[in-house]
């Protein structure tokens, strides 16, 4: 009889996993603590009926890039909206810089800059497999692409120390490149906020920054649906508190224990080694976010036209305030003037709203735990670079960084990203270790974003806890041909 795997959470790494081990013959069972499925890739009516809005991410780079998405025919399951204009950057007194999918075309728009940020990111977005393939493992161990590791790590040294401020000739460039790093939600400049921003930017240029068509929720279905059809069962409303309490077999006969959570479950269990618990415990998370939800009576009416094209925009201003709205943050202060990533997918998808009107997503970074309700100071930033855009609301629904936990446990103090996003706890995620996907209690493995490679809707922190789960049971190394095959 084939062995049994639970995976415990169903957020796209969980159901990675289970999708996975499913393949592979294991009988999986998925146990979910909210109603539906899909952790950080849900979709749901938060404002008025017929607006769609994402629960958490919303535009998904690294799902088109993702080695373990492709094997799985993602790409066939899921309809892939993917704009020419990949994010968009408006500025106070000169036109907004936009990162067309096209680079010539970017770098033409960008004038003086255009040869420097050709040179940046051309190489990067050119070799976007291998990029992907270095970052998406752990960098501990050796790049299988050389050249673009070293090609990459010098653009981060660049980017992500004072040199970053001589690159770029104009604002408009320095200030593309700055809300594309803010995403790592860390302090500014770093060599993680460049690594993260580099690579964004690099997909952008590449594959596109795509949305899926009816929303995030789409591609935990099209997973859900994959490990169905290979005999795997999903279990909604089921909260798991207690490893200690939990009944998923016995890991002497093969069975498995998946853990798409916060590494803090692990604690729960008595037999966990005081030398691994003592990281566990000491693993930092990263500033929270403030997320605002908006039904809208028509399009964002922003004051420059094209970036009424870009599905995603980053808000804040000049590179300059940008690194001092994230200081602050880092510092556990709440920016006067912050960085606000906001997202407009009814550019591209008319499903997420009745006609004629629109759907806003919109976050802020926090201090970690905040009960700030900052959407006004959201609002603001919006209004600063679409004037009478708060004419057209017709609703808001607020999620301070304190309430997301709520909807997902994974979330500790409203942290998206599984764990402060430093190069220190990119390298020890949670722990240092060759195959930090395994912990020391036997048949258990974490599949979070709190493991390699990070935050990041790609489903790669699942597919390695699964392979280094199938690997052990096999004791030779295991490889996505070898679960996918053709499929």
């Amino acid at each position: 009889m084939a062995a049994h795997a639970t995976v415990v959470g169903s957020g796209p790494n969980g159901l990675t996993a289970a999708a996975t081990l499913a393949r592979a013959g294991l009988r999986v069972r998925v146990l979910e603590a909210a109603d539906t499925i899909g952790g950080g890739v849900r979709t749901g009516a938060l404002t008025l009926p017929g607006f769609h809005h994402d629960v958490c991410s919303a535009v998904h780079p690294a799902a088109l890039t993702s080695p373990v998405f492709r094997a799985l025919g993602l790409d066939r399951d899921i309809s892939w909206l993917i704009p020419d204009a990949s994010f968009a950057h408006p500025l106070d007194r000169v036109p907004a810089a936009i990162a067309w999918r096209d680079i010539d075309r970017t770098a033409h728009d960008l004038g003086p800059d255009g040869r420097a940020w050709l040179a940046t990111m051309r190489p990067l977005a050119r070799h976007i497999d291998e990029l992907v393939s270095f970052t998406g493992d752990q960098l501990i161990r050796m790049p299988r692409h050389p050249v673009t590791a070293v090609r990459y790590g010098f653009r981060v040294l660049e980017q992500g120390t004072r040199l970053g401020a001589r690159s770029f000739r104009t604002p408009r460039a320095g200030a593309l490149l700055a809300g594309a790093m803010a995403h790592a939600n860390t302090w500014m400049p770093s060599l993680a906020s460049a690594a993260a921003g580099l690579l964004l930017t690099a997909q952008a240029h590449a594959g596109g920054w795509p949305i899926p068509r009816g929303g995030a929720q789409t591609i935990a279905e099209a997973l859900a649906a994959d490990i169905r059809a290979h005999g795997g069962v999903i279990e909604t409303g089921t909260r798991v508190t207690s490893l200690d309490d939990l009944d998923w077999g016995d890991p002497a006969a093969g069975d498995l224990l998946v853990l798409d959570t916060s590494p803090r479950l692990l604690l729960t269990a008595s037999a966990l080694p005081t030398a691994y618990a003592r990281p566990v415990r000491h693993y930092r998370y990263g500033p929270g976010v403030m997320k605002v939800d908006v039904a809208l009576a028509g399009p964002v009416p922003w004051r420059d036209p094209d970036v009424g094209r870009a599905p995603t925009v980053h808000l804040g201003g000049t590179r300059e305030e940008i690194i001092a709205a994230e200081r602050d943050v880092a510092r556990g202060r709440i920016p006067a003037n912050p960085y606000v990533l906001a997202v407009q997918p009814s550019v591209v998808d008319p499903t997420r709203a009745p006609t004629g009107k629109a759907v806003l997503w919109a976050y802020t970074h926090v201090p970690l735990g905040s009960t700030t309700d900052a959407t006004g100071a959201v609002l603001a930033q919006v209004e600063r670079f679409a004037p009478g855009v708060r004419d057209l609301i017709l609703a808001v629904h607020s999620t301070t960084a304190a309430a997301r936990v709520r909807t997902n446990p994974a979330e500790i103090g409203g942290d998206i990203s599984g764990g402060a996003f430093t190069m220190t706890q990119a390298i020890r995620r949670p722990v240092l270790s060759r195959h930090p996907w395994r912990t020391p209690l036997p048949g258990v493995y974490l599949a979070s974003a709190s493991t390699p490679p990070g935050p990041g809707v790609h489903g790669m922190s699942g597919w390695h806890a699964a392979r280094t789960a199938l690997g052990d049971a096999a004791g030779l190394p295991v490889t996505l041909d070898d679960v996918f095959g053709d499929d």
